[in-house]
């Protein structure tokens, strides 16, 4: 069985969000995953972002559990309405991540990245330059037409989920990334 971990806030005033994407996907999928619910279960944290760690390590107890967790995110170096599906990296600087490999000591597990940012007509990430910036966007909410795009990424980061419960995580990365 996979255990999947969307990351996010708990409070209302997080809810809406571009922090809390991940956490949003879980809530939706936990509702309405398209097929395989057997093989899946959702998980979503009562634990702020920073402290996601702790609260993973309950339901992940082993090794072989590890290999069965998938943590959706949200990724500042995506364009809104994307994802990539990655196993065994770093954390690239979000310390959601980075409390999950501290608290399971390894990063031995599979991650849904969902974009968050917009583009330029040309296709260039909009990115906030400083930390400040980059903590002001992350906290922001989406704006209404973003929050429709979000929305319709639930349904993709679902077959991308169900791909990986019924075909494995190369077939899933190979139809996805």
């Amino acid at each position: 069985m996979y255990i999947v971990v969307g990351l996010g806030n708990p409070k209302e005033e997080y809810s809406h969000t571009r922090h809390n994407t991940g956490r949003m996907m879980a809530e939706y999928l936990s509702e309405n995953f398209p097929a395989g619910t057997e093989k899946v279960k959702f998980i979503v944290l009562d634990s702020y972002m920073n402290k996601s760690g702790e609260a993973v390590a309950k339901f992940i107890k082993s090794k072989k559990a590890v290999e069965s967790l998938i943590v959706i995110y949200d990724e500042l170096d995506l364009p809104l309405g994307s994802l990539k599906i990655s196993y065994n990296r770093g954390s690239g600087g979000h310390r959601g991540l980075d409390s999950i490999i501290r608290a399971l000591k390894t990063r031995e597990f599979i991650r849904i990245r969902v974009g968050i940012t917009p583009t330029t007509p040309t296709g260039k990430l909009k990115k906030p330059k400083t930390e400040e910036q980059v903590e002001k966007f992350l906290l922001s909410d989406f704006k209404k037409p973003e929050m429709e795009v979000i929305k319709k990424m639930r349904k993709k980061v679902g077959e991308a989920i169900a791909t990986i419960a019924d075909g494995g995580l190369n077939k899933a990365m190979s139809e996805f990334n």
